[in-house]
């Protein structure tokens, strides 16, 4: 189900748009189909007050909170069984935020990602994609969605514009608090700036050499690192919000001095933010998570040279749970409930 599907069908049974807004504003927030002010113009046509209770369990159908596995940082990540038994991964953040999947699997293939590693299977429906927020909202508030979780948004666009639309004009979203993750598909720049929200921007960047980013993201489209920042630098001067440019730290492979030199060219004087992750380790792959200390280190350097850089730990470090790694352990024994490896603090 898409979302303009549930509009058409409110609309067949004879609801007008503010209706239809009144139904979505409530399912996004996570309330009952039937709450809210009894304003006049909040009344219902009495073909769609009969039909909310069979809506409502449709739209629960969506999708379903499959297990839960908080971490030490006040975040938690779950694993959302979808309708057709497909799951897919969100992660609630710590300070009132969701970072939510808009694909089954992925096709890009960055080569440190366990998600990355098994393809795309399906696309996530702008229904499933509220349904991962309403989900989070049933745990903790949420001010703020990013699409960050499984998937390439810029590969599914339709359905992540169409979920965006809604968090932010129904969801009670801000439209800077909903942030748009992608690799850099030229799409987006065309289609960000045209609708009625213009989310934040975040560009996975993690390279400022061109080859090596073919060799990490090796079905990302062919733009250089000089390419993609200068299209972000023209978006973030056009929304009035910053870049926030993602850059997963790999210990010997994107952490030494000619990288450092590479982001001070790229990205000084730039309006612009440096995410700088230190890689969430992953079993079978060969790549390695640099120690905080040096990460600390490689922020301060990059601060001292005028680069805005905020060093994150991915949301759920401690439990082990890298995008996809819950879903790889689902399905590698569907019987069994996830274990979790929890890991040392640093």
């Amino acid at each position: 189900m898409r979302i303009q599907d549930l509009q058409q069908q409110l609309s067949d049974l004879g609801a007008k748009p503010l209706h239809v807004q009144r139904v979505l504003r409530q399912w996004v927030r996570a309330l009952p189909l039937t709450a809210g002010r009894r304003r006049p113009e909040d009344f219902l046509p009495l073909a769609v007050r009969e039909a909310l209770p069979a809506l409502e369990q449709q739209l629960q159908a969506l999708g379903r909170i499959q297990s839960q596995h908080p971490g030490e940082d006040g975040s938690a990540r779950l694993l959302i069984a979808l309708q057709d038994g497909m799951t897919v991964e969100s992660v609630l953040l710590p300070r009132e935020g969701v970072c939510v999947s808009s694909q089954v699997g992925c096709a890009v293939g960055c080569q440190f990602c366990m998600t990355g590693r098994e393809g795309l299977i399906r696309q996530v429906s702008s229904a499933e994609i509220i349904t991962q927020v309403a989900l989070a909202r049933t745990l903790r508030p949420v001010k703020k969605v990013v699409f960050m979780g499984m998937g390439e948004p810029a590969h599914n666009l339709d359905n992540v514009m169409e979920a965006i639309e809604l968090l932010g004009l129904q969801g009670n979203i801000g439209h800077k608090n909903l942030v748009f993750s992608t690799v850099g598909d030229p799409r987006v720049f065309e289609r960000l700036p045209l609708g009625p929200v213009k989310p934040a921007l975040a560009l996975s960047l993690h390279t400022s050499r061109a080859e090596l980013r073919e060799r990490l993201l090796p079905r990302a489209p062919r733009l250089t690192p000089e390419e993609l920042v200068e299209l972000g630098e023209q978006y973030a001067r056009a929304s009035a919000y910053p870049i926030q440019y993602q850059w997963t730290l790999l210990e010997g492979v994107n952490d030494g001095p000619e990288e450092m030199d590479g982001i001070v060219r790229l990205l000084k004087g730039k309006y612009a933010l440096l995410n700088m992750i230190p890689y969430n380790s992953i079993p079978d792959l060969p790549f390695q998570r640099p120690s905080w200390d040096k990460a600390r280190e490689i922020a301060r350097h990059l601060h001292q040279r005028g680069i805005l850089t905020k060093l994150r730990d991915s949301a759920g470090q401690d439990v082990d749970g890298g995008c996809g790694q819950l879903r790889a352990r689902a399905l590698a024994d569907p019987s069994q409930p996830i274990q979790i490896r929890r890991k040392p603090s640093a």
